[in-house]
């Protein structure tokens, strides 16, 4: 009912590609502060456990690690990630996008996750400027010993449960 959730075979890896878009009642810039590394995206992210910014580079720009929480029954183990992220001004909306980085060890009872190139565009609607388009393209290699099955059910209930929550925290 939120969103749309999309997959295509990834040209980065032998993953898939997920596109996620839904309208968003918000206006672009306060989303985008909600979804990109900083304070609000503990508070609704569910599957968010924690979230470091190891390295600030300019104000848009940091390093950080951040750990998920074990999903299907735990059947996808608690993931940690360290990501490069980039949130900038792009056309009439806004891009946060990153890209994990090799970086430091793992933290105990987690698999270090990858994520290939992967980005939020958030852009106003034009007959609706109280409402933003926001889509998501992801490519999340979980790494470990999974089924795709598994991954791709736990990939398409996150997209779409990000989208509700981060309507609620707008809220």
């Amino acid at each position: 009912k939120d969103a749309t959730v999309w997959r295509k075979p990834s040209e980065e890896f032998s993953g898939y590609l997920y596109k996620a878009q839904g309208v968003v009642e918000d206006v672009t810039n306060r989303i985008v502060d909600h979804i990109r590394p900083g304070p609000y995206r503990l508070d609704w992210d569910s599957l968010m456990t924690t979230m470091d910014i190891m390295e600030t580079f300019e104000e848009n720009c940091c390093v950080m690690r951040y750990t998920t929480a074990g999903q299907l029954w735990n059947i996808i183990a608690p993931r940690e990630f360290v990501d490069f992220s980039y949130t900038t001004t792009y056309e009439d909306g806004l891009l946060t996008c990153g890209v994990s980085l090799d970086h430091g060890e793992v933290g105990p009872n987690f698999v270090r996750g990858f994520n290939h190139p992967c980005g939020w565009f958030c852009v106003p609607l034009k007959d609706y400027p109280s409402h933003s388009l926001l889509t998501g393209y992801i490519q999340t290699e979980l790494r470990g010993m999974l089924p795709q099955s598994a991954v791709d059910t736990a990939m398409s209930s996150t997209l779409a449960n990000f989208y509700s929550d981060l309507k609620k925290a707008l809220k």
